[in-house]
């Protein structure tokens, strides 16, 4: 069948077909770096390493780029505020994102490229828009004739009158004065005093924000690229004006398939998470919290156009399923230990059969859902053929590597027992001395530690044993 995916330039499903064969060059928005990534940031880039880690599974070389915006009006808020520089606040929070997308094992951008890297090249890009009679210069700001553009609106669905109505009543009446046309845009702003800015043909300033991600993009991934992803909330006006900028710039296809991903919610009416809205729960906060890698189970595993609402409840079901999957895997490799050689061949043509039903379900828009449905299977058929008296070290070693290996895509490493039998047996006899000591919270320490590993205690008049616990 092949991957179809659900293209939001027109709304529909097409058939993903890349410019170059093998090889997929996918740019998305990345956040604005005035304060730590919240779960709205961290659910699109989830999202898109996600389908980044599919599109490697399929066999295909991933060039991803994801850019920082490092100077804008957050930026100079969080700046003066802070008492330092933007430069600073950038450095600052660009750290923290590494940090924190590393505990979600979030897989590295081939570049992460800097708007303020990336001044020379914005500001020629903006003349060549004024040139070609797109842009126009106003008092040191630039513009750009938005209704010029003859396809304006498109790829966000929106109707110019009803843009030019809502432009008027938003924007204030210093900037109306300026503009031709009230659904016009800024692609150079001129800097108020003691601001951040750089020298240009108008005046000095600071580029505008749709006109960064034109220029990174094109200029790392070429005038026409394959994916473009973000957030619903960018498709307009972000990803419209950055559409508009760069067709009207190269008179080519800018994007052949645009991708979007749902909100977060929270709460009973599903408020979008956001920190304007200011109920946003920070990725850098939470995971001192939670384990990352339930954090990252929970947003992977939900198709990215559909919302997910932050909960508890969605938090302990990532919890469960994500110890289904390690509890599979220990069971499968505590058998290797006794497995026989050979291999069964009925139960790796089911495997073999899942794994192929797996991917029908990845290649139906990445939906993942369904998806991860095939490995809960797999590790289920792992659990069932881990309790036969006699096993084989080749079907166990195919489970485990499929588990393995699909797990992955959502960003979910499974490993190797952290604790062998001598292990065990060693903390068997601390928990007794501890039990003879009294020392009871120790004991109970011990116990669920184990617990943890899948590995159940029994205390018998004979003493204490230990089995593997074995969940389907």
């Amino acid at each position: 069948m092949g991957l179809k995916v659900y293209n939001s330039l027109n709304n529909e499903m097409e058939v993903f077909e890349p410019l170059q064969a093998g090889k997929v060059n996918m740019y998305v928005c990345g956040p604005t770096v005035y304060n730590y990534i919240h779960i709205g940031n961290a659910r699109s880039i989830v999202a898109f390493d996600t389908i980044r880690r599919y599109l490697e599974y399929l066999g295909y070389d991933v060039n991803y780029v994801s850019n920082f915006t490092d100077v804008d009006d957050k930026m100079i808020k969080a700046a003066k505020e802070d008492g330092i520089t933007v430069p600073e606040v950038a450095d600052k929070f660009i750290k923290a994102y590494f940090e924190d997308t590393k505990a979600l094992n979030v897989e590295t951008a081939t570049l992460n490229p800097r708007a303020t890297e990336n001044i020379p090249d914005i500001i020629k890009f903006v003349q060549a828009l004024i040139d070609q009679g797109y842009a126009y210069s106003v008092d040191g700001d630039v513009y750009y004739r938005a209704r010029k553009f003859k396809t304006y609106g498109e790829l966000g669905h929106e109707d110019l009158d009803t843009l030019e109505s809502g432009a008027s009543q938003h924007v204030s009446a210093d900037e109306l004065a300026k503009k031709e046309d009230p659904i016009d845009f800024a692609l150079w702003k001129k800097a108020k005093p003691d601001e951040i800015s750089w020298d240009s043909p108008w005046e000095k300033g600071r580029p505008g924000w749709h006109i960064e991600c034109s220029v990174m993009s094109t200029k790392y991934l070429g005038d026409t690229f394959d994916i473009h992803g973000g957030g619903i909330d960018l498709e307009f006006p972000h990803h419209e004006n950055e559409r508009a900028q760069s067709e009207a710039k190269t008179g080519k296809r800018f994007v052949n398939y645009w991708l979007h991903n749902g909100f977060v919610t929270v709460g009973d009416d599903d408020e979008k998470m956001s920190k304007s809205l200011g109920n946003f729960v920070t990725v850098h906060d939470l995971i001192k919290k939670i384990d990352p890698q339930v954090l990252r189970f929970m947003m992977s595993t939900t198709q990215y156009r559909r919302p997910i609402r932050f909960s508890q409840a969605g938090l302990d079901e990532a919890t469960a399923n994500l110890k289904k999957l390690q509890t599979a895997y220990t069971n499968l490799e505590y058998r290797l230990k006794d497995a026989e050689e050979d291999g069964d061949p009925k139960v790796d043509q089911e495997i073999r059969q899942l794994q192929a039903d797996f991917q029908d379900a990845m290649d139906d828009d990445f939906n993942v859902q369904n998806g991860i449905a095939k490995v809960y299977e797999i590790a289920k058929l792992g659990n069932v053929y881990a309790e036969r008296p006699f096993v084989f070290k080749e079907t166990i070693e195919l489970i485990m590597q499929r588990l393995k290996q699909l797990s992955s895509i959502f960003g979910i490493e499974l490993s190797a027992t952290a604790f062998n039998d001598a292990d065990v047996e060693k903390l068997i006899a601390e928990r007794n001395q501890a039990r003879a000591d009294h020392n009871f919270q120790r004991s109970d320490e011990i116990r669920d530690e184990l617990k943890e590993q899948g590995i159940v205690l029994e205390d018998t008049p004979q003493g204490t044993r230990f089995r593997r616990e074995n969940k389907r």
